[in-house]
């Protein structure tokens, strides 16, 4: 299940955050994997805005997590980190989804990111999911400047890139009304 955050579930994210960051370790990326989670300061700023959303488990504990930020008239995904334990389920699909609803009530037209050309689990994996790159001639100015802190961060490193893919309302249905007997 696809839920909004909740202040009890901060500590959990950041731990999400920290196991979804080893596997950089096994691709020689450790600078990645090292980078701290975001701190619970910079995560309750994004939970005052309502925009941090968390899959869960049966028990309703965080197991994955996604963040957005509104860049110059689009959302922009700043994380989007699933539980290794939890991979391979299909919940940053559904957390995108969840996303771009959202976007679309507000009259978003567009998610972007920016992540790793080369990594599996991630360019890859947007494109799977309807995600383009944007040449970097078409970024606007906030995205330029998110490029550019990320590159003083030391993660231009290795390729990035940054994506976009259209804004659309996830599909939900109605139980069928029931029919007189």
């Amino acid at each position: 299940m696809i839920r909004t955050a909740i202040s009890t579930d901060l500590p959990a994210l950041q731990e999400i955050e920290i196991a979804a960051g080893a596997p950089f370790r096994d691709i020689g990326m450790d600078a990645v994997a090292d980078d701290p989670p975001f701190s619970l300061d910079e995560l309750t700023e994004y939970l005052q805005l309502e925009c941090i959303w968390v899959a869960v488990d049966a028990d309703d504990a965080p197991v994955a997590y996604a963040l957005v930020a509104v860049v110059d008239g689009g959302a922009h995904i700043e994380q989007v980190s699933v539980h290794p334990g939890h991979a391979r389920q299909g919940l940053g699909a559904l957390l995108l989804d969840e996303i771009s609803s959202w976007a679309a009530v507000r009259g978003l037209p567009a998610l972007t990111l920016t992540t790793f050309v080369d990594v599996p689990w991630n360019a890859p994996y947007y494109e799977r999911l309807g995600f383009r790159p944007l040449p970097e001639t078409d970024l606007t100015p906030g995205l330029s400047r998110i490029r550019d802190d990320e590159a003083r961060h030391g993660l231009a490193a290795w390729p990035r890139v940054t994506m976009s893919r259209a804004v659309t309302a996830a599909v939900r249905t109605a139980a069928p009304a029931p029919q007189p007997g």
